[in-house]
């Protein structure tokens, strides 16, 4: 019986002063190396939010969250080219368990203003 592959997030903190050409390069090469290796379940641009301690001398940093399917082997991939990344203060791969909820609506506060309530059911 074929299981299926495991199922990761990987949570990237991006310094706040890079640039866009830089930025959108370090998440296109992230998704490159995943796409050629397993397959990208999901993306999600949480912005700029506060760190809960200072890292690297940042009070604050850009998160986003790719979740994804692979092998071992692209795991240490990422790992060896994101510790070695200018920009990337910090990030972290976790291998969620089967049936783990999906990940939280972190949109900026206006943006989930905007949002269309659900109708209430009577």
């Amino acid at each position: 019986m074929a299981t299926e592959a495991p199922l990761y997030d990987l949570v990237l903190l991006l310094d706040t002063a890079i640039e866009d050409e830089r930025r959108d390069q370090i998440l296109a090469n992230v998704e490159h190396a995943i796409e050629d290796a397993g397959e990208i379940v999901g993306r999600h641009e949480w912005g700029v939010r506060p760190t809960a301690y200072e890292v690297h001398k940042h009070t604050d940093a850009e998160y986003h969250l790719l979740q994804f399917h692979g092998p071992p082997s692209l795991l240490d991939q990422l790992e060896h080219n994101l510790k070695i990344t200018d920009f990337v203060l910090r990030f972290r791969i976790i291998r969620l368990r089967p049936g783990t909820p999906g990940p939280p609506d972190m949109r900026a506060p206006a943006a989930a203003a905007n949002a269309v309530p659900e109708p209430a059911e009577a």
